[in-house]
């Protein structure tokens, strides 16, 4: 079978649509139609049912979609390792970070990895949730927990303290919390999304609650950035990264013998890469950048 139809086919089955699917694809979404309906045709079966929210795969299209993820993984593994047989790092590299930690510590200190290695183009994607490294939906990832795949390598990149923060506005009309228990009548600025791992950023809600139900939010946000802003807004108190609580001096550690959840922070990418060149030069800037992280006072109290 044609490779660019099978190709087609995939693409449309992933992004749900010919529109999505062509601008994945570089092409226009009539080409895209026309290569579907020509493997269609070839194969004598239908793939798609079409409706007005987009594409919906039938039988055969999910017999189909199985063999064509083994393909395209094949295909995107056969591309990392011809850019890595260059003699210096070049190409595309893809890595994923979390939102937070991505925006508010890695973007400022890319100039310098940038500038040695200008050849080496970023794809950068920032989500709290993981990508699945393996079907290299990244090449690398830094994350805030240990990889549980065997086929992972992983270097501990240091440590990551938090603790609870708020402005100095909202402690001049609210008052200072002096005991967990005094947050209960204060305004709890929490993380939104319960089936996240991050969830355990809603510190402020729990601390001096442990025979009691959490104390409600009055803010919820699925975003550590965001809510690091809504504290320097003067909306409540949250448990926040110190590294990132640093970027904004001004703001008020709070109940500071209470220290909330401390993550570990790691560099994670598949064996099948272990000589990637590319993966190797976004690693050693990465461990020396976070180089501090891994000094005992950066992350006490």
């Amino acid at each position: 079978m044609d490779w660019g139809k099978l190709r087609s086919f995939h693409a449309a089955a992933e992004a749900g649509s010919l529109t999505s699917a062509g601008e994945r694809l570089g092409i226009s979404q009539s080409a895209v139609s026309r290569q579907i309906a020509a493997l269609e045709e070839a194969l004598g079966v239908s793939l798609f049912q079409r409706h007005a929210r987009g594409l919906v795969m039938t039988d055969s299209g999910h017999t189909l979609y199985r063999s064509t993820m083994e393909m395209a993984a094949a295909a995107t593994s056969a591309n990392a390792a011809l850019k890595d047989q260059q003699d210096t790092p070049q190409g595309e590299l893809i890595v994923s970070a979390p939102v937070a930690f991505g925006s508010t510590w890695l973007v400022p200190r890319l100039g310098g990895f940038t500038r040695k290695h200008p050849d080496l183009h970023l794809d950068l994607r920032l989500d709290d949730n993981d990508y699945d490294l393996l079907k290299l939906e990244a090449e690398c990832a830094i994350r805030l927990w240990a990889a549980d795949k065997a086929d992972l390598i992983q270097r501990k990149l240091g440590t990551v303290a938090t603790n609870l923060y708020a402005s100095p506005e909202y402690l001049k009309q609210n008052g200072m919390p002096r005991t967990p228990q005094d947050l209960d009548n204060h305004r709890i600025i929490a993380y939104g999304d319960e089936s996240s791992l991050l969830n355990v950023m809603s510190f402020a809600c729990r601390v001096g609650r442990d025979d009691s139900p959490p104390r409600p939010a009055s803010l919820k946000l699925n975003n550590v950035f965001a809510m690091l802003r809504a504290v320097d807004a003067g909306l409540g108190i949250a448990d926040v990264p110190d590294y990132m609580a640093s970027t904004m001096p001004r703001l008020i550690k709070v109940l500071p013998d209470h220290v909330g959840p401390i993550f570990d922070l790691y560099f994670v990418y598949p064996s099948d890469l272990r000589r990637s060149k590319r993966v190797a030069a976004f690693r050693d800037f990465v461990t020396a950048e976070t180089e501090a992280l891994r000094r005992p006072s950066m992350h006490q109290g």
